[in-house]
């Protein structure tokens, strides 16, 4: 019984996570407890062990005497993600090089063939997914308990805002999501060679071929930030 409710809640957690990623919970939503308890079949007591546990990951945000929310993606969010996004994300990779055990390679090589794949036959929730697969396991290669948080919270708005703009299957948009497949197949060899330098220029490569499109939706006055340069002040 026990192991039952168990996997109940694993059920839960992983059907919110996907469901805040591909944005079926919309930024901000309020989580319906009574409908969540009745699906899943979880009293009170474990849906908010889950609820807190994915708050403690970014998925979340805990009010109280209120229901459970989505985490929000505001301009300020949203302004933070784009500062931060290239710093955390080269620190990781350089991290991943000089980490990286040879199962990580392999199963970062496992994650790279499945986002081909979706890039081939999927929907835009399929390579938002496999992106993210890829990238959890370049944080996981980090080994940092201090960086590894703020990742995996990049990586939520990450893929949220990638839902966001990749829905309409342009052809800019597929030249992207095939020069991204490339720079996954040379991240992976960065990594694999324990080549911290090329590593963090791929990071950097990597965060720039999105950057145009991220810089639209959260900067529309588009400041220029150098990589891992903070503005000196923000706008008024």
């Amino acid at each position: 019984m026990k192991d039952d409710a168990k996997s109940r809640k694993a059920q839960l957690t992983e059907h919110l996570r996907v469901s805040i990623l591909t944005l079926r919970l919309k930024p901000g939503a309020d989580l319906d407890e009574a409908h969540l308890s009745d699906a899943f079949g979880l009293s009170r007591t474990p849906l908010r062990e889950v609820f807190r546990q994915l708050a403690g990951e970014g998925y979340l945000d805990l009010r109280t005497n209120r229901s459970a929310r989505v985490s929000e993606m505001s301009y300020t969010t949203l302004r933070d993600f784009f500062l931060a996004a290239p710093m955390v994300y080269g620190a990781v990779l350089r991290l991943a090089a000089q980490n990286a055990t040879r199962a990580q390679i392999e199963d970062l090589k496992e994650a790279q063939q499945e986002f081909k794949a979706a890039l081939r036959t999927g929907s835009p929730e399929d390579r938002a997914m496999a992106n993210n697969r890829f990238h959890d396991v370049t944080g996981a290669m980090s080994g940092n308990v201090y960086l590894l948080p703020s990742f995996n919270r990049l990586l939520i708005d990450h893929a949220r805002i990638g839902m966001t703009f990749y829905r309409p299957q342009t052809a800019k948009m597929s030249e992207n999501l095939s020069q991204a497949s490339t720079q996954h197949d040379a991240i992976i060899a960065a990594i694999e060679a324990g080549d911290e330098a090329a590593a963090a220029q791929l990071a950097e490569d990597h965060w720039n071929l999105s950057r145009d499109q991220i810089e639209l939706f959260v900067m529309p006055d588009a400041l220029d930030v150098p990589m891992g340069v903070p503005p000196l002040s923000k706008p008024a």
